[in-house]
């Protein structure tokens, strides 16, 4: 019986053409940590949010991965290193997704997020376990409905018991653990989409899922 924060992060678009554009994957990736390890995760991103700014760094918003400064992520990046966390992460290449679960991109979304989790919970989460599940805040009220009927259609048929959680959709600035979800995702799609593993090799030994889920299939519908 434990306290489980699950902090969930998503990169590429819902765009499925090929334009030059459009991101190759979709990924949805999860971080997960006890109370303990959370609050030594928000303490040292915090601590290290202040030791930047007195360098006159990071000082325009939170730690984000993609437009941070080199210097910023290494920063970031060197700190997760040493903390105690799980992640796990599931890219899904767009271009093999049936038409059949893609008809809207909330739909999509929501089978995507039922992929990852459906492999994961039943990983993470124990019987007893209160489990907050937190969001980075999402810009519709059809994607947050998307991604609430996914966590719960996972509790629902994944796990053999019932599990008491609560889900929040806070934006990113507001928690370190939504920034430290980021920049995980962001390590390991830049890998998938660029072939750039300098900062996946940094974090491999957080993670536990790394899937690509239609890694098998040979078929692309566009």
């Amino acid at each position: 019986m434990a306290i489980k924060y699950l902090f969930a992060d998503e990169s590429g678009d819902l765009q499925f053409l090929r334009n030059g554009k459009a991101s190759r994957y979709f990924a949805v990736g999860t971080l997960c940590a006890d109370e303990k390890q959370v609050w030594a995760l928000r303490t040292r991103l915090m601590r290290l949010r202040d030791e930047l700014a007195w360098k006159a760094q990071g000082l325009d918003s939170c730690f984000h991965a993609s437009p941070d400064a080199q210097v910023v992520r290494d920063a970031v990046f060197d700190a997760l290193v040493d903390l105690e966390f799980r992640f796990d992460i599931t890219l899904l290449e767009k271009s093999k997704a049936q038409p059949s679960i893609r008809p809207t991109e909330p739909k999509f979304y929501q089978y995507a997020w039922f992929f990852h989790l459906s492999r994961a919970a039943p990983q993470l989460f124990h019987q007893g376990d209160s489990i907050q599940v937190v969001a980075a805040q999402m810009g519709t009220r059809k994607t947050r409905a998307a991604f609430r009927g996914a966590v719960d259609d996972v509790m629902a048929q994944c796990l053999p018991f019932r599990a008491k959680r609560v889900l929040a959709f806070w934006r990113d600035e507001s928690d370190f653990g939504l920034q430290a979800a980021d920049y995980c995702t962001w390590a390991v799609t830049r890998k998938w989409e660029t072939g750039d593993d300098r900062a996946h090799r940094l974090i491999r030994s957080k993670i536990r899922i790394e899937s690509d889920y239609f890694g098998y299939g040979t078929e692309h519908y566009y």
